[in-house]
């Protein structure tokens, strides 16, 4: 398979219910927002999520949540350890960083995607010390509109400890956005994908993983159906530079509320503009 021999930019659009969509630990693990007052879900939460949708696609992840891992490996450096083609590298005495570099982009699709840091010491020869760079950069989704936020105090109805007389005390808090719309953006860049061997095939996997970016997904924070993604827009370029910037391309996705205070995804309208010679294919999440 050939490496990918066109610019790729998208967007997707999503809305949160009732859901803390990515809590903050450094701020009570209250919903992120800006400084604006508007949400944010980190793009390294959104990374995660494609993580995952990949591994369900029967993939092979090198980052996985320990929750979930389908391997008996319980560190990085163990599940990298374990590759022969790695260590078989790592002997070579010639450019040895770069033939590790180049196994661990054929093994796992989320390093040939995303990039990946590998700093390892000791253990295999002399260590590793080596950084993948990924074509697939995703910036931190925003809410359109400032969101409300609503915190409750919970508690439980059972004793942690013997010998205590209160059969209810307070575990903390929980915190959850009451609605809002989000978007994030993301580009595939050829010339790093030549280098980590990504190919069209891997773009067609990253857009399906978009498109179902929130299933198998729910946890109490996320409850099935509170998080939902509406609108996937995929715009592929006929070179590999692209005919258009990607901040030109984004431009083209506008999201306007019809009402003063939105409470669904229909209270806002969504237009996907044109550029010459561009056009975006524009995919209805499940």
């Amino acid at each position: 398979m050939t490496s990918l021999d066109h610019k790729i930019d998208f967007a997707v659009i999503l809305s949160v219910t009732k859901a803390n969509a990515n809590g903050d630990p450094l701020n009570g693990n209250r919903p992120r927002q800006n400084y604006d007052g508007h949400g944010e879900i980190s793009d390294v939460a959104i990374k995660r999520k494609i993580r995952n949708r990949l591994q369900d696609m029967g993939e092979s992840i090198f980052v996985q949540s320990n929750d979930r891992k389908n391997d008996p490996f319980n560190s990085l450096r163990e599940r990298a350890e374990a590759n022969e083609e790695l260590v078989k590298a790592l002997k070579s005495k010639e450019n040895p960083k770069e033939m590790f570099a180049t196994s661990a982009c054929k093994a796992w699709i989320d390093v040939r995607s995303f990039g990946q840091v590998f700093a390892f010491k000791g253990g295999t020869e002399k260590g590793v010390s080596t950084g993948v760079r990924g074509p697939v950069s995703i910036h931190t989704a925003t809410s359109v509109d400032p969101i409300d936020i609503t915190s409750m105090q919970i508690t439980k109805s059972v004793n942690s400890e013997p010998g205590k007389e209160k059969g209810s005390d307070t575990m903390g808090m929980k915190h959850r956005v009451d609605f809002g719309v989000y978007v994030f953006y993301g580009s595939i860049n050829t010339q790093l994908a030549e280098k980590t061997g990504f190919t069209n095939e891997d773009a067609e996997k990253i857009k399906q993983a978009l498109i179902t970016l929130f299933e198998n997904d729910a946890s109490s924070a996320r409850p099935e159906g509170s998080m939902e993604v509406h609108k996937v827009c995929w715009w592929e370029h006929n070179s590999k530079l692209g005919q258009y910037s990607s901040a030109k391309v984004h431009r083209l996705l506008t999201i306007e509320k019809r009402v003063d205070e939105p409470k669904t995804i229909d209270d806002y309208s969504i237009e996907v503009h044109e550029l010459d010679g561009l056009k975006a294919e524009v995919i209805d999440g499940l």
